[in-house]
């Protein structure tokens, strides 16, 4: 069992910065890869970006590639998510998940998820 909690979100204008943090506990040794989701109202929750754990190799969806960065500290068992050029598009809850196999782009190849944090980004 891995417990994800997020932070870091807010309400920013569009074009600002900021940065989500996601900090896993309970069996932490097992993760071999960590990555973010978001969702909106109304919409269907989307793949943002993922990391692996061992060589940090990162993908990111079309959307927002060149504008976040997702990053992992394995001692901290954390992962970040450095968004900036923020759009109102960009608005939802994002997720943290843990443990991604195969395609990661689908949320039903994660096993573990945090309770979310709320992104505003004002037009």
């Amino acid at each position: 069992q891995v417990q994800l909690v997020e932070s870091g979100g807010g309400l920013v204008q569009a074009g600002g910065s900021l940065r989500l943090s996601c900090a896993a506990s309970g069996r932490t040794f097992s993760i071999y890869a960590m990555g973010w989701f978001r969702q909106a109202p109304g919409k269907e929750r989307e793949f943002v970006a993922n990391i692996s754990w061992s060589g940090g190799s990162t993908y990111y969806d079309d959307s927002v590639k060149g504008r976040f960065t997702i990053s992992r500290d394995n001692a901290k068992n954390t992962v970040y998510l450095q968004m900036n050029s923020l759009k109102p598009g960009d608005t939802a809850v994002y997720y943290c998940a843990s443990n991604g196999l195969g395609a990661m782009w689908a949320a039903s190849r994660w096993d573990y998820w945090g309770q979310g944090t709320l992104v505003t980004v004002s037009s």
